[in-house]
């Protein structure tokens, strides 16, 4: 009873409404048993009022499912909700390889990347730690974790192309800033929780090997040991081509597909989640899903507002329909 009533015992004022109820039905049976022992009943069919016996006992109805929810509302009933958490941090990591530029989504795979990612820092709960991370054949630490999303947004307006895909040194700077902010906060002990959100759009280049000891394979088992999930989002189409130099100076047509496997295989080996998306639209839904998963966190407390609220509307209705149909309270 406890998991569901803070109070439980006060359930037990239950008894005073039947009660009530009770001596309601006594006094109205007793009633009915004088009048007809004593009343003509002839005189008596002929001035009482039927229709309104219809409703007279609606009031005191009413007013004894109010109190019952009142009641109800005193034992403190207990629910889950999200609540927003005033400490957390994210690192947002995103590709900056040339494939980015591919135009599958409109405009190109970065402009949209960028448009969501500001989306996604506008919404993100205030008191969230929030940091950028841009990787292509190398990673750049491009803000550290700041409640100040507005440094986010302005350094992903910023975002410029380079060669190369190093996924897992992209991994390795968001959880060195994690770790960074953590030891100034005093440990991992008392540090919030972190996550780090990756958005890439293909497979790690450099170096070939993902299980390599920079490679992102690797990066996202220490994520897991670190107890820093990675939730990473495949973004574009399999259809994505980019125009780059060839050797002889001639522009040269490259396939860029999504590589969902490897991004896939990040986010189990780190705990975090995986997600596709292959539009803006597409991004801005994951982005949403995970600013919920990260902004609020489920909590069980006290869901008594809503009964009381119910009771008290429950007993003024009574009342006033007692007013008007039997002209007195109930």
């Amino acid at each position: 009873m406890n998991d569901f009533f803070a109070h439980p015992w006060w359930l037990a004022s239950i008894l005073l409404v039947v009660a009530l109820v009770a001596a309601y039905v006594f006094v109205l049976l007793r009633r009915k048993a004088r009048s007809f022992r004593f009343a003509n009943l002839d005189v008596l069919k002929s001035v009482a009022p039927g229709k309104a016996d219809r409703f007279r006992h609606v009031p005191f109805a009413i007013l004894a499912v109010g109190l019952l929810l009142l009641t109800i509302a005193m034992a403190g009933p207990i629910a889950e909700r999200d609540v927003a958490r005033n400490r957390a941090t994210v690192v947002l990591v995103v590709d900056v390889s040339q494939s980015m530029k591919s135009t599958d989504v409109a405009p190109s795979r970065l402009q949209a990347a960028q448009a969501a990612g500001k989306r996604f820092a506008d919404d993100l709960t205030d008191g969230i730690n929030l940091g950028l991370v841009a990787f292509a054949g190398t990673a750049s630490t491009l803000v550290s974790p700041t409640p100040d999303h507005d440094a986010t947004k302005k350094a992903l307006d910023n975002l410029k192309l380079a060669e190369k895909t190093a996924t897992g040194e992209g991994i390795f700077a968001g959880l060195q800033l994690i770790q960074t902010l953590n030891a100034a906060l005093g440990g991992d002990s008392a540090a919030p929780p972190a996550r780090i959100v990756l958005l890439s759009d293909g497979k790690q280049t450099v170096p070939d090997d993902p299980d390599d000891p920079r490679g992102g394979f690797t990066a996202a088992r220490k994520a897991k040991e670190k107890g820093v999930p990675v939730s990473t989002i495949s973004f574009g189409t399999m259809h994505g081509t980019v125009e780059i130099e060839g050797p002889n100076g001639g522009a040269e047509t490259v396939d860029v597909p999504v590589d969902d496997e490897s991004l896939r295989t990040i986010a189990n080996l780190s705990g975090g989640d995986f997600f596709t998306a292959s539009s803006l639209d597409e991004l801005n839904k994951v982005y949403a899903t995970l600013q919920k998963q990260i902004g609020y966190e489920r909590q069980r407390g006290d869901n008594s507002r809503p009964w009381l609220i119910a009771g008290t509307l429950l007993a003024i209705l009574g009342s006033v329909a007692a007013l008007f149909l039997n002209r007195r309270l109930p």
